[in-house]
């Protein structure tokens, strides 16, 4: 390989930084398009909790979907689905449902209790069948 090949097969620092930031962003955006199991529907019937894995004043996350008990067997369901860019919530955290990805909290009711998600999440019917809580 002559000098002039090698001078050729150089790249500068500012390309191999502007190359760099593009795979980093490109691995970003597939986590998190990768990250949402929970948008897809699930089948009227399926149970989602158990009514005794479900506190009063609390919630549970169940697969793709949350179950909150506002109030004593008033039970309300929600995708898990961020309304962010789509990443699954993750935890229960100080009365709010937070996603992992970008740090959205969601209040028990669904709504918006920090961003950067704008909408609330996603209802989701659910009903008590004996003890079980299963989608409507």
């Amino acid at each position: 390989m002559t000098s002039e090949d090698r001078a050729e097969l150089r790249i500068d620092r500012r390309t191999a930084l502007a190359s760099a930031g593009v795979a980093a962003a490109a691995v970003t955006v597939a986590a998190c398009a990768t990250a949402e199991p929970s948008s897809r529907e699930v089948a009227p019937g399926t149970e989602v909790a158990k009514v005794a894995d479900v506190p009063v004043g609390g919630a549970v996350i169940a697969g793709g979907t949350v179950v909150t008990q506002p109030q004593a067997g008033v039970y309300q369901g929600f995708s898990a689905a961020c309304t962010h860019l789509g990443c699954s919530v993750s935890k229960i955290e100080r009365e709010t449902i937070v996603c992992r990805c970008h740090g959205s909290a969601f209040r028990f009711d669904g709504t918006v209790a920090t961003g950067p998600a704008e909408r609330p999440l996603a209802p989701r019917a659910v009903r008590v069948d004996g003890d079980r809580i299963v989608t409507a």
